[in-house]
């Protein structure tokens, strides 16, 4: 019964259909706050805890979703295809954000732990919080951090930048469909992507590419950042 629970269609079983509870919940409800990835870890984390499945099994079993996730952001390479006229004359304006976005995002998690004083170990594997999840693993991995602690950080910071973000470039009065998509995009990968394409088609293409970028610069940043820590 045991390895029954532990093994790879069981772990699919309940991860997909925690999910589809949770997109239920959010069509009927139609709030942000019923995110449906919120909704899922909700009911998967006391389901796991229960069962004593502890996070590297859970993660072994689900890796076909996970496998998942490149090829989809890969995918969203057809819709920026669709939308490209809107990039001409702001190229440039586009790396200059994603650029300071990929340092502010790594620095803001630096100045955090060291107000905090929380140790290296953590803080490196929560470094790459807004790139999509096969290249902030991969980051961690080369950079020595811990992988669950990345995979946490990253699902928050997804789906709070879901649920805020929109909200939060209203507040601000960000109505640029580009700068919209950049922002959902960059700070918070496939899940603020998939609610900046709720938006528009123009905002989910432009996220596509930030997702994609930021996982660029930030694979440069975190080293950099690490190499200038150990000379201080």
């Amino acid at each position: 019964m045991n390895e029954l629970l532990k093994s790879e269609p069981f772990l699919l079983l309940i991860t997909i259909g925690a999910y589809y509870i949770g997109t239920l919940v959010h069509n009927k409800l139609k709030s942000p706050l019923t995110n449906p990835l919120l909704i899922a870890l909700i009911l998967l984390i006391p389901l796991l805890l229960a069962l004593d499945i502890d996070y590297p099994t859970y993660e072994k079993g689900s890796h076909a979703i996970s496998m998942l996730l490149s090829p989809t952001v890969v995918a969203l390479g057809y819709a920026l295809h669709m939308q490209i006229g809107h990039l001409k004359g702001n190229v440039r304006r586009v790396l200059i954000a994603i650029t300071a976005g990929s340092i502010v995002a790594v620095l803001s998690v630096v100045g955090v732990c060291y107000i905090m004083g929380t140790p290296h170990l953590l803080m490196v594997s929560m470094e790459p919080k807004s790139v999509t999840m096969p290249i902030a693993l991969g980051i961690t991995e080369r950079m020595g951090g811990l992988a669950s602690l990345t995979a946490i950080t990253v699902f928050t910071c997804g789906v709070f930048g879901n649920i805020v973000g929109p909200w939060f470039l209203n507040a601000i009065h960000v109505k640029s469909p580009l700068a919209q998509g950049l922002a959902l995009g960059a700070a918070s990968h496939g899940v603020g992507t998939a609610r900046a394409m709720q938006l528009g088609q123009l905002q989910g293409a432009i996220a596509g590419m930030a997702i994609g970028l930021m996982g660029v610069w930030t694979a440069v940043v975190v080293p950099l950042v690490e190499y200038v820590l150990s000379l201080a």
